[in-house]
């Protein structure tokens, strides 16, 4: 039996007599990436992310299943770019709700939302639904666990040199040449609080970026997406080994067996 399972691809012969602590729910969006990269970037990279972290820390012993990823976003400022597809934040508390739901009949103890997808926040649903369930809710946003700047010139954030070059490495039938991609050029809000970081609004997508895309690509290579991904796997990899053997009763420093 390959360890760790995904769910999507395990079978009732190998879960039947298994046990797993540990959930993982990657989470992506469907919408344009600027012109080159495909409206499945975040579902491919997240689906990617997951699977590969899943295999390294089980690989170590974590017992850990990756659940199949969730394809719909919060995109509700990109309503008027053809065919993205929006799923309002309250439509993602219930299907949160309904998974957790399903898996404390499972011996789960423990679920990660694994996040791909800027315009998704899962902080407020997290503290709405901790208070009634025994399973530990954490999430993570897998762009955040490294440092960007290290493995590009100029990440961007979004459809930039980061996220083309993975998918350069990831998923390259699906990326069009760099010839084709569009500056990703981004336009501020004009009022200062908003452009000093400390005031937020949600951003009407078409009137940010002329091409949907925010972060030149030009700089992207493959070779850069791999570096990229294999650091950050595992770290996410020995994250989620951390996450299954944490003993839930003893999460504070100082609160001691």
């Amino acid at each position: 039996m390959t360890n760790p399972v995904l769910l999507a691809h395990a079978h009732y012969k190998e879960l039947k007599s298994s046990r797993y602590t540990l959930a993982v729910l990657p989470w992506g969006a469907t919408e344009p990436h600027n012109l080159h990269l495909p409206y499945g970037t975040d579902i491919i990279e997240t689906d990617r992310i997951s699977a590969e972290a899943g295999r390294i820390a089980a690989g170590r012993g974590a017992r850990i299943i990756v659940l199949p990823t969730i394809p719909y976003g919060v995109n509700t400022g990109q309503l008027d770019l053809p065919l993205t597809i929006n799923m309002n934040p309250s439509t993602q508390r219930a299907v949160i709700q309904d998974i957790i739901d399903s898996l404390s009949h499972h011996g789960i103890e423990k679920l990660l939302i694994l996040n791909g997808h800027g315009g998704n926040d899962f902080k407020h649903i997290i503290r709405e639904l901790q208070p009634h369930t025994a399973i530990f809710l954490c999430t993570a946003n897998w762009w955040q666990a490294l440092d960007a700047r290290t493995f590009f010139d100029i990440p961007g954030d979004h459809a930039g040199e980061m996220e083309t070059s993975l998918m350069m490495h990831l998923s390259p039938d699906t990326v069009l040449p760099l010839g084709e991609a569009g500056k990703g050029e981004e336009r501020k809000l004009r009022i200062r609080g908003f452009q000093e970081g400390w005031a937020w609004a949600p951003r009407q997508w078409s009137k940010v970026t002329a091409d949907t895309g925010t972060g030149d690509p030009k700089a992207s290579t493959p070779q850069k997406g791999e570096m990229f991904f294999r650091a950050v796997t595992e770290k996410i990899g020995n994250f989620l080994l951390d996450l299954d053997a944490a003993d839930l009763a003893h999460l504070y420093e100082g609160d001691e067996p």
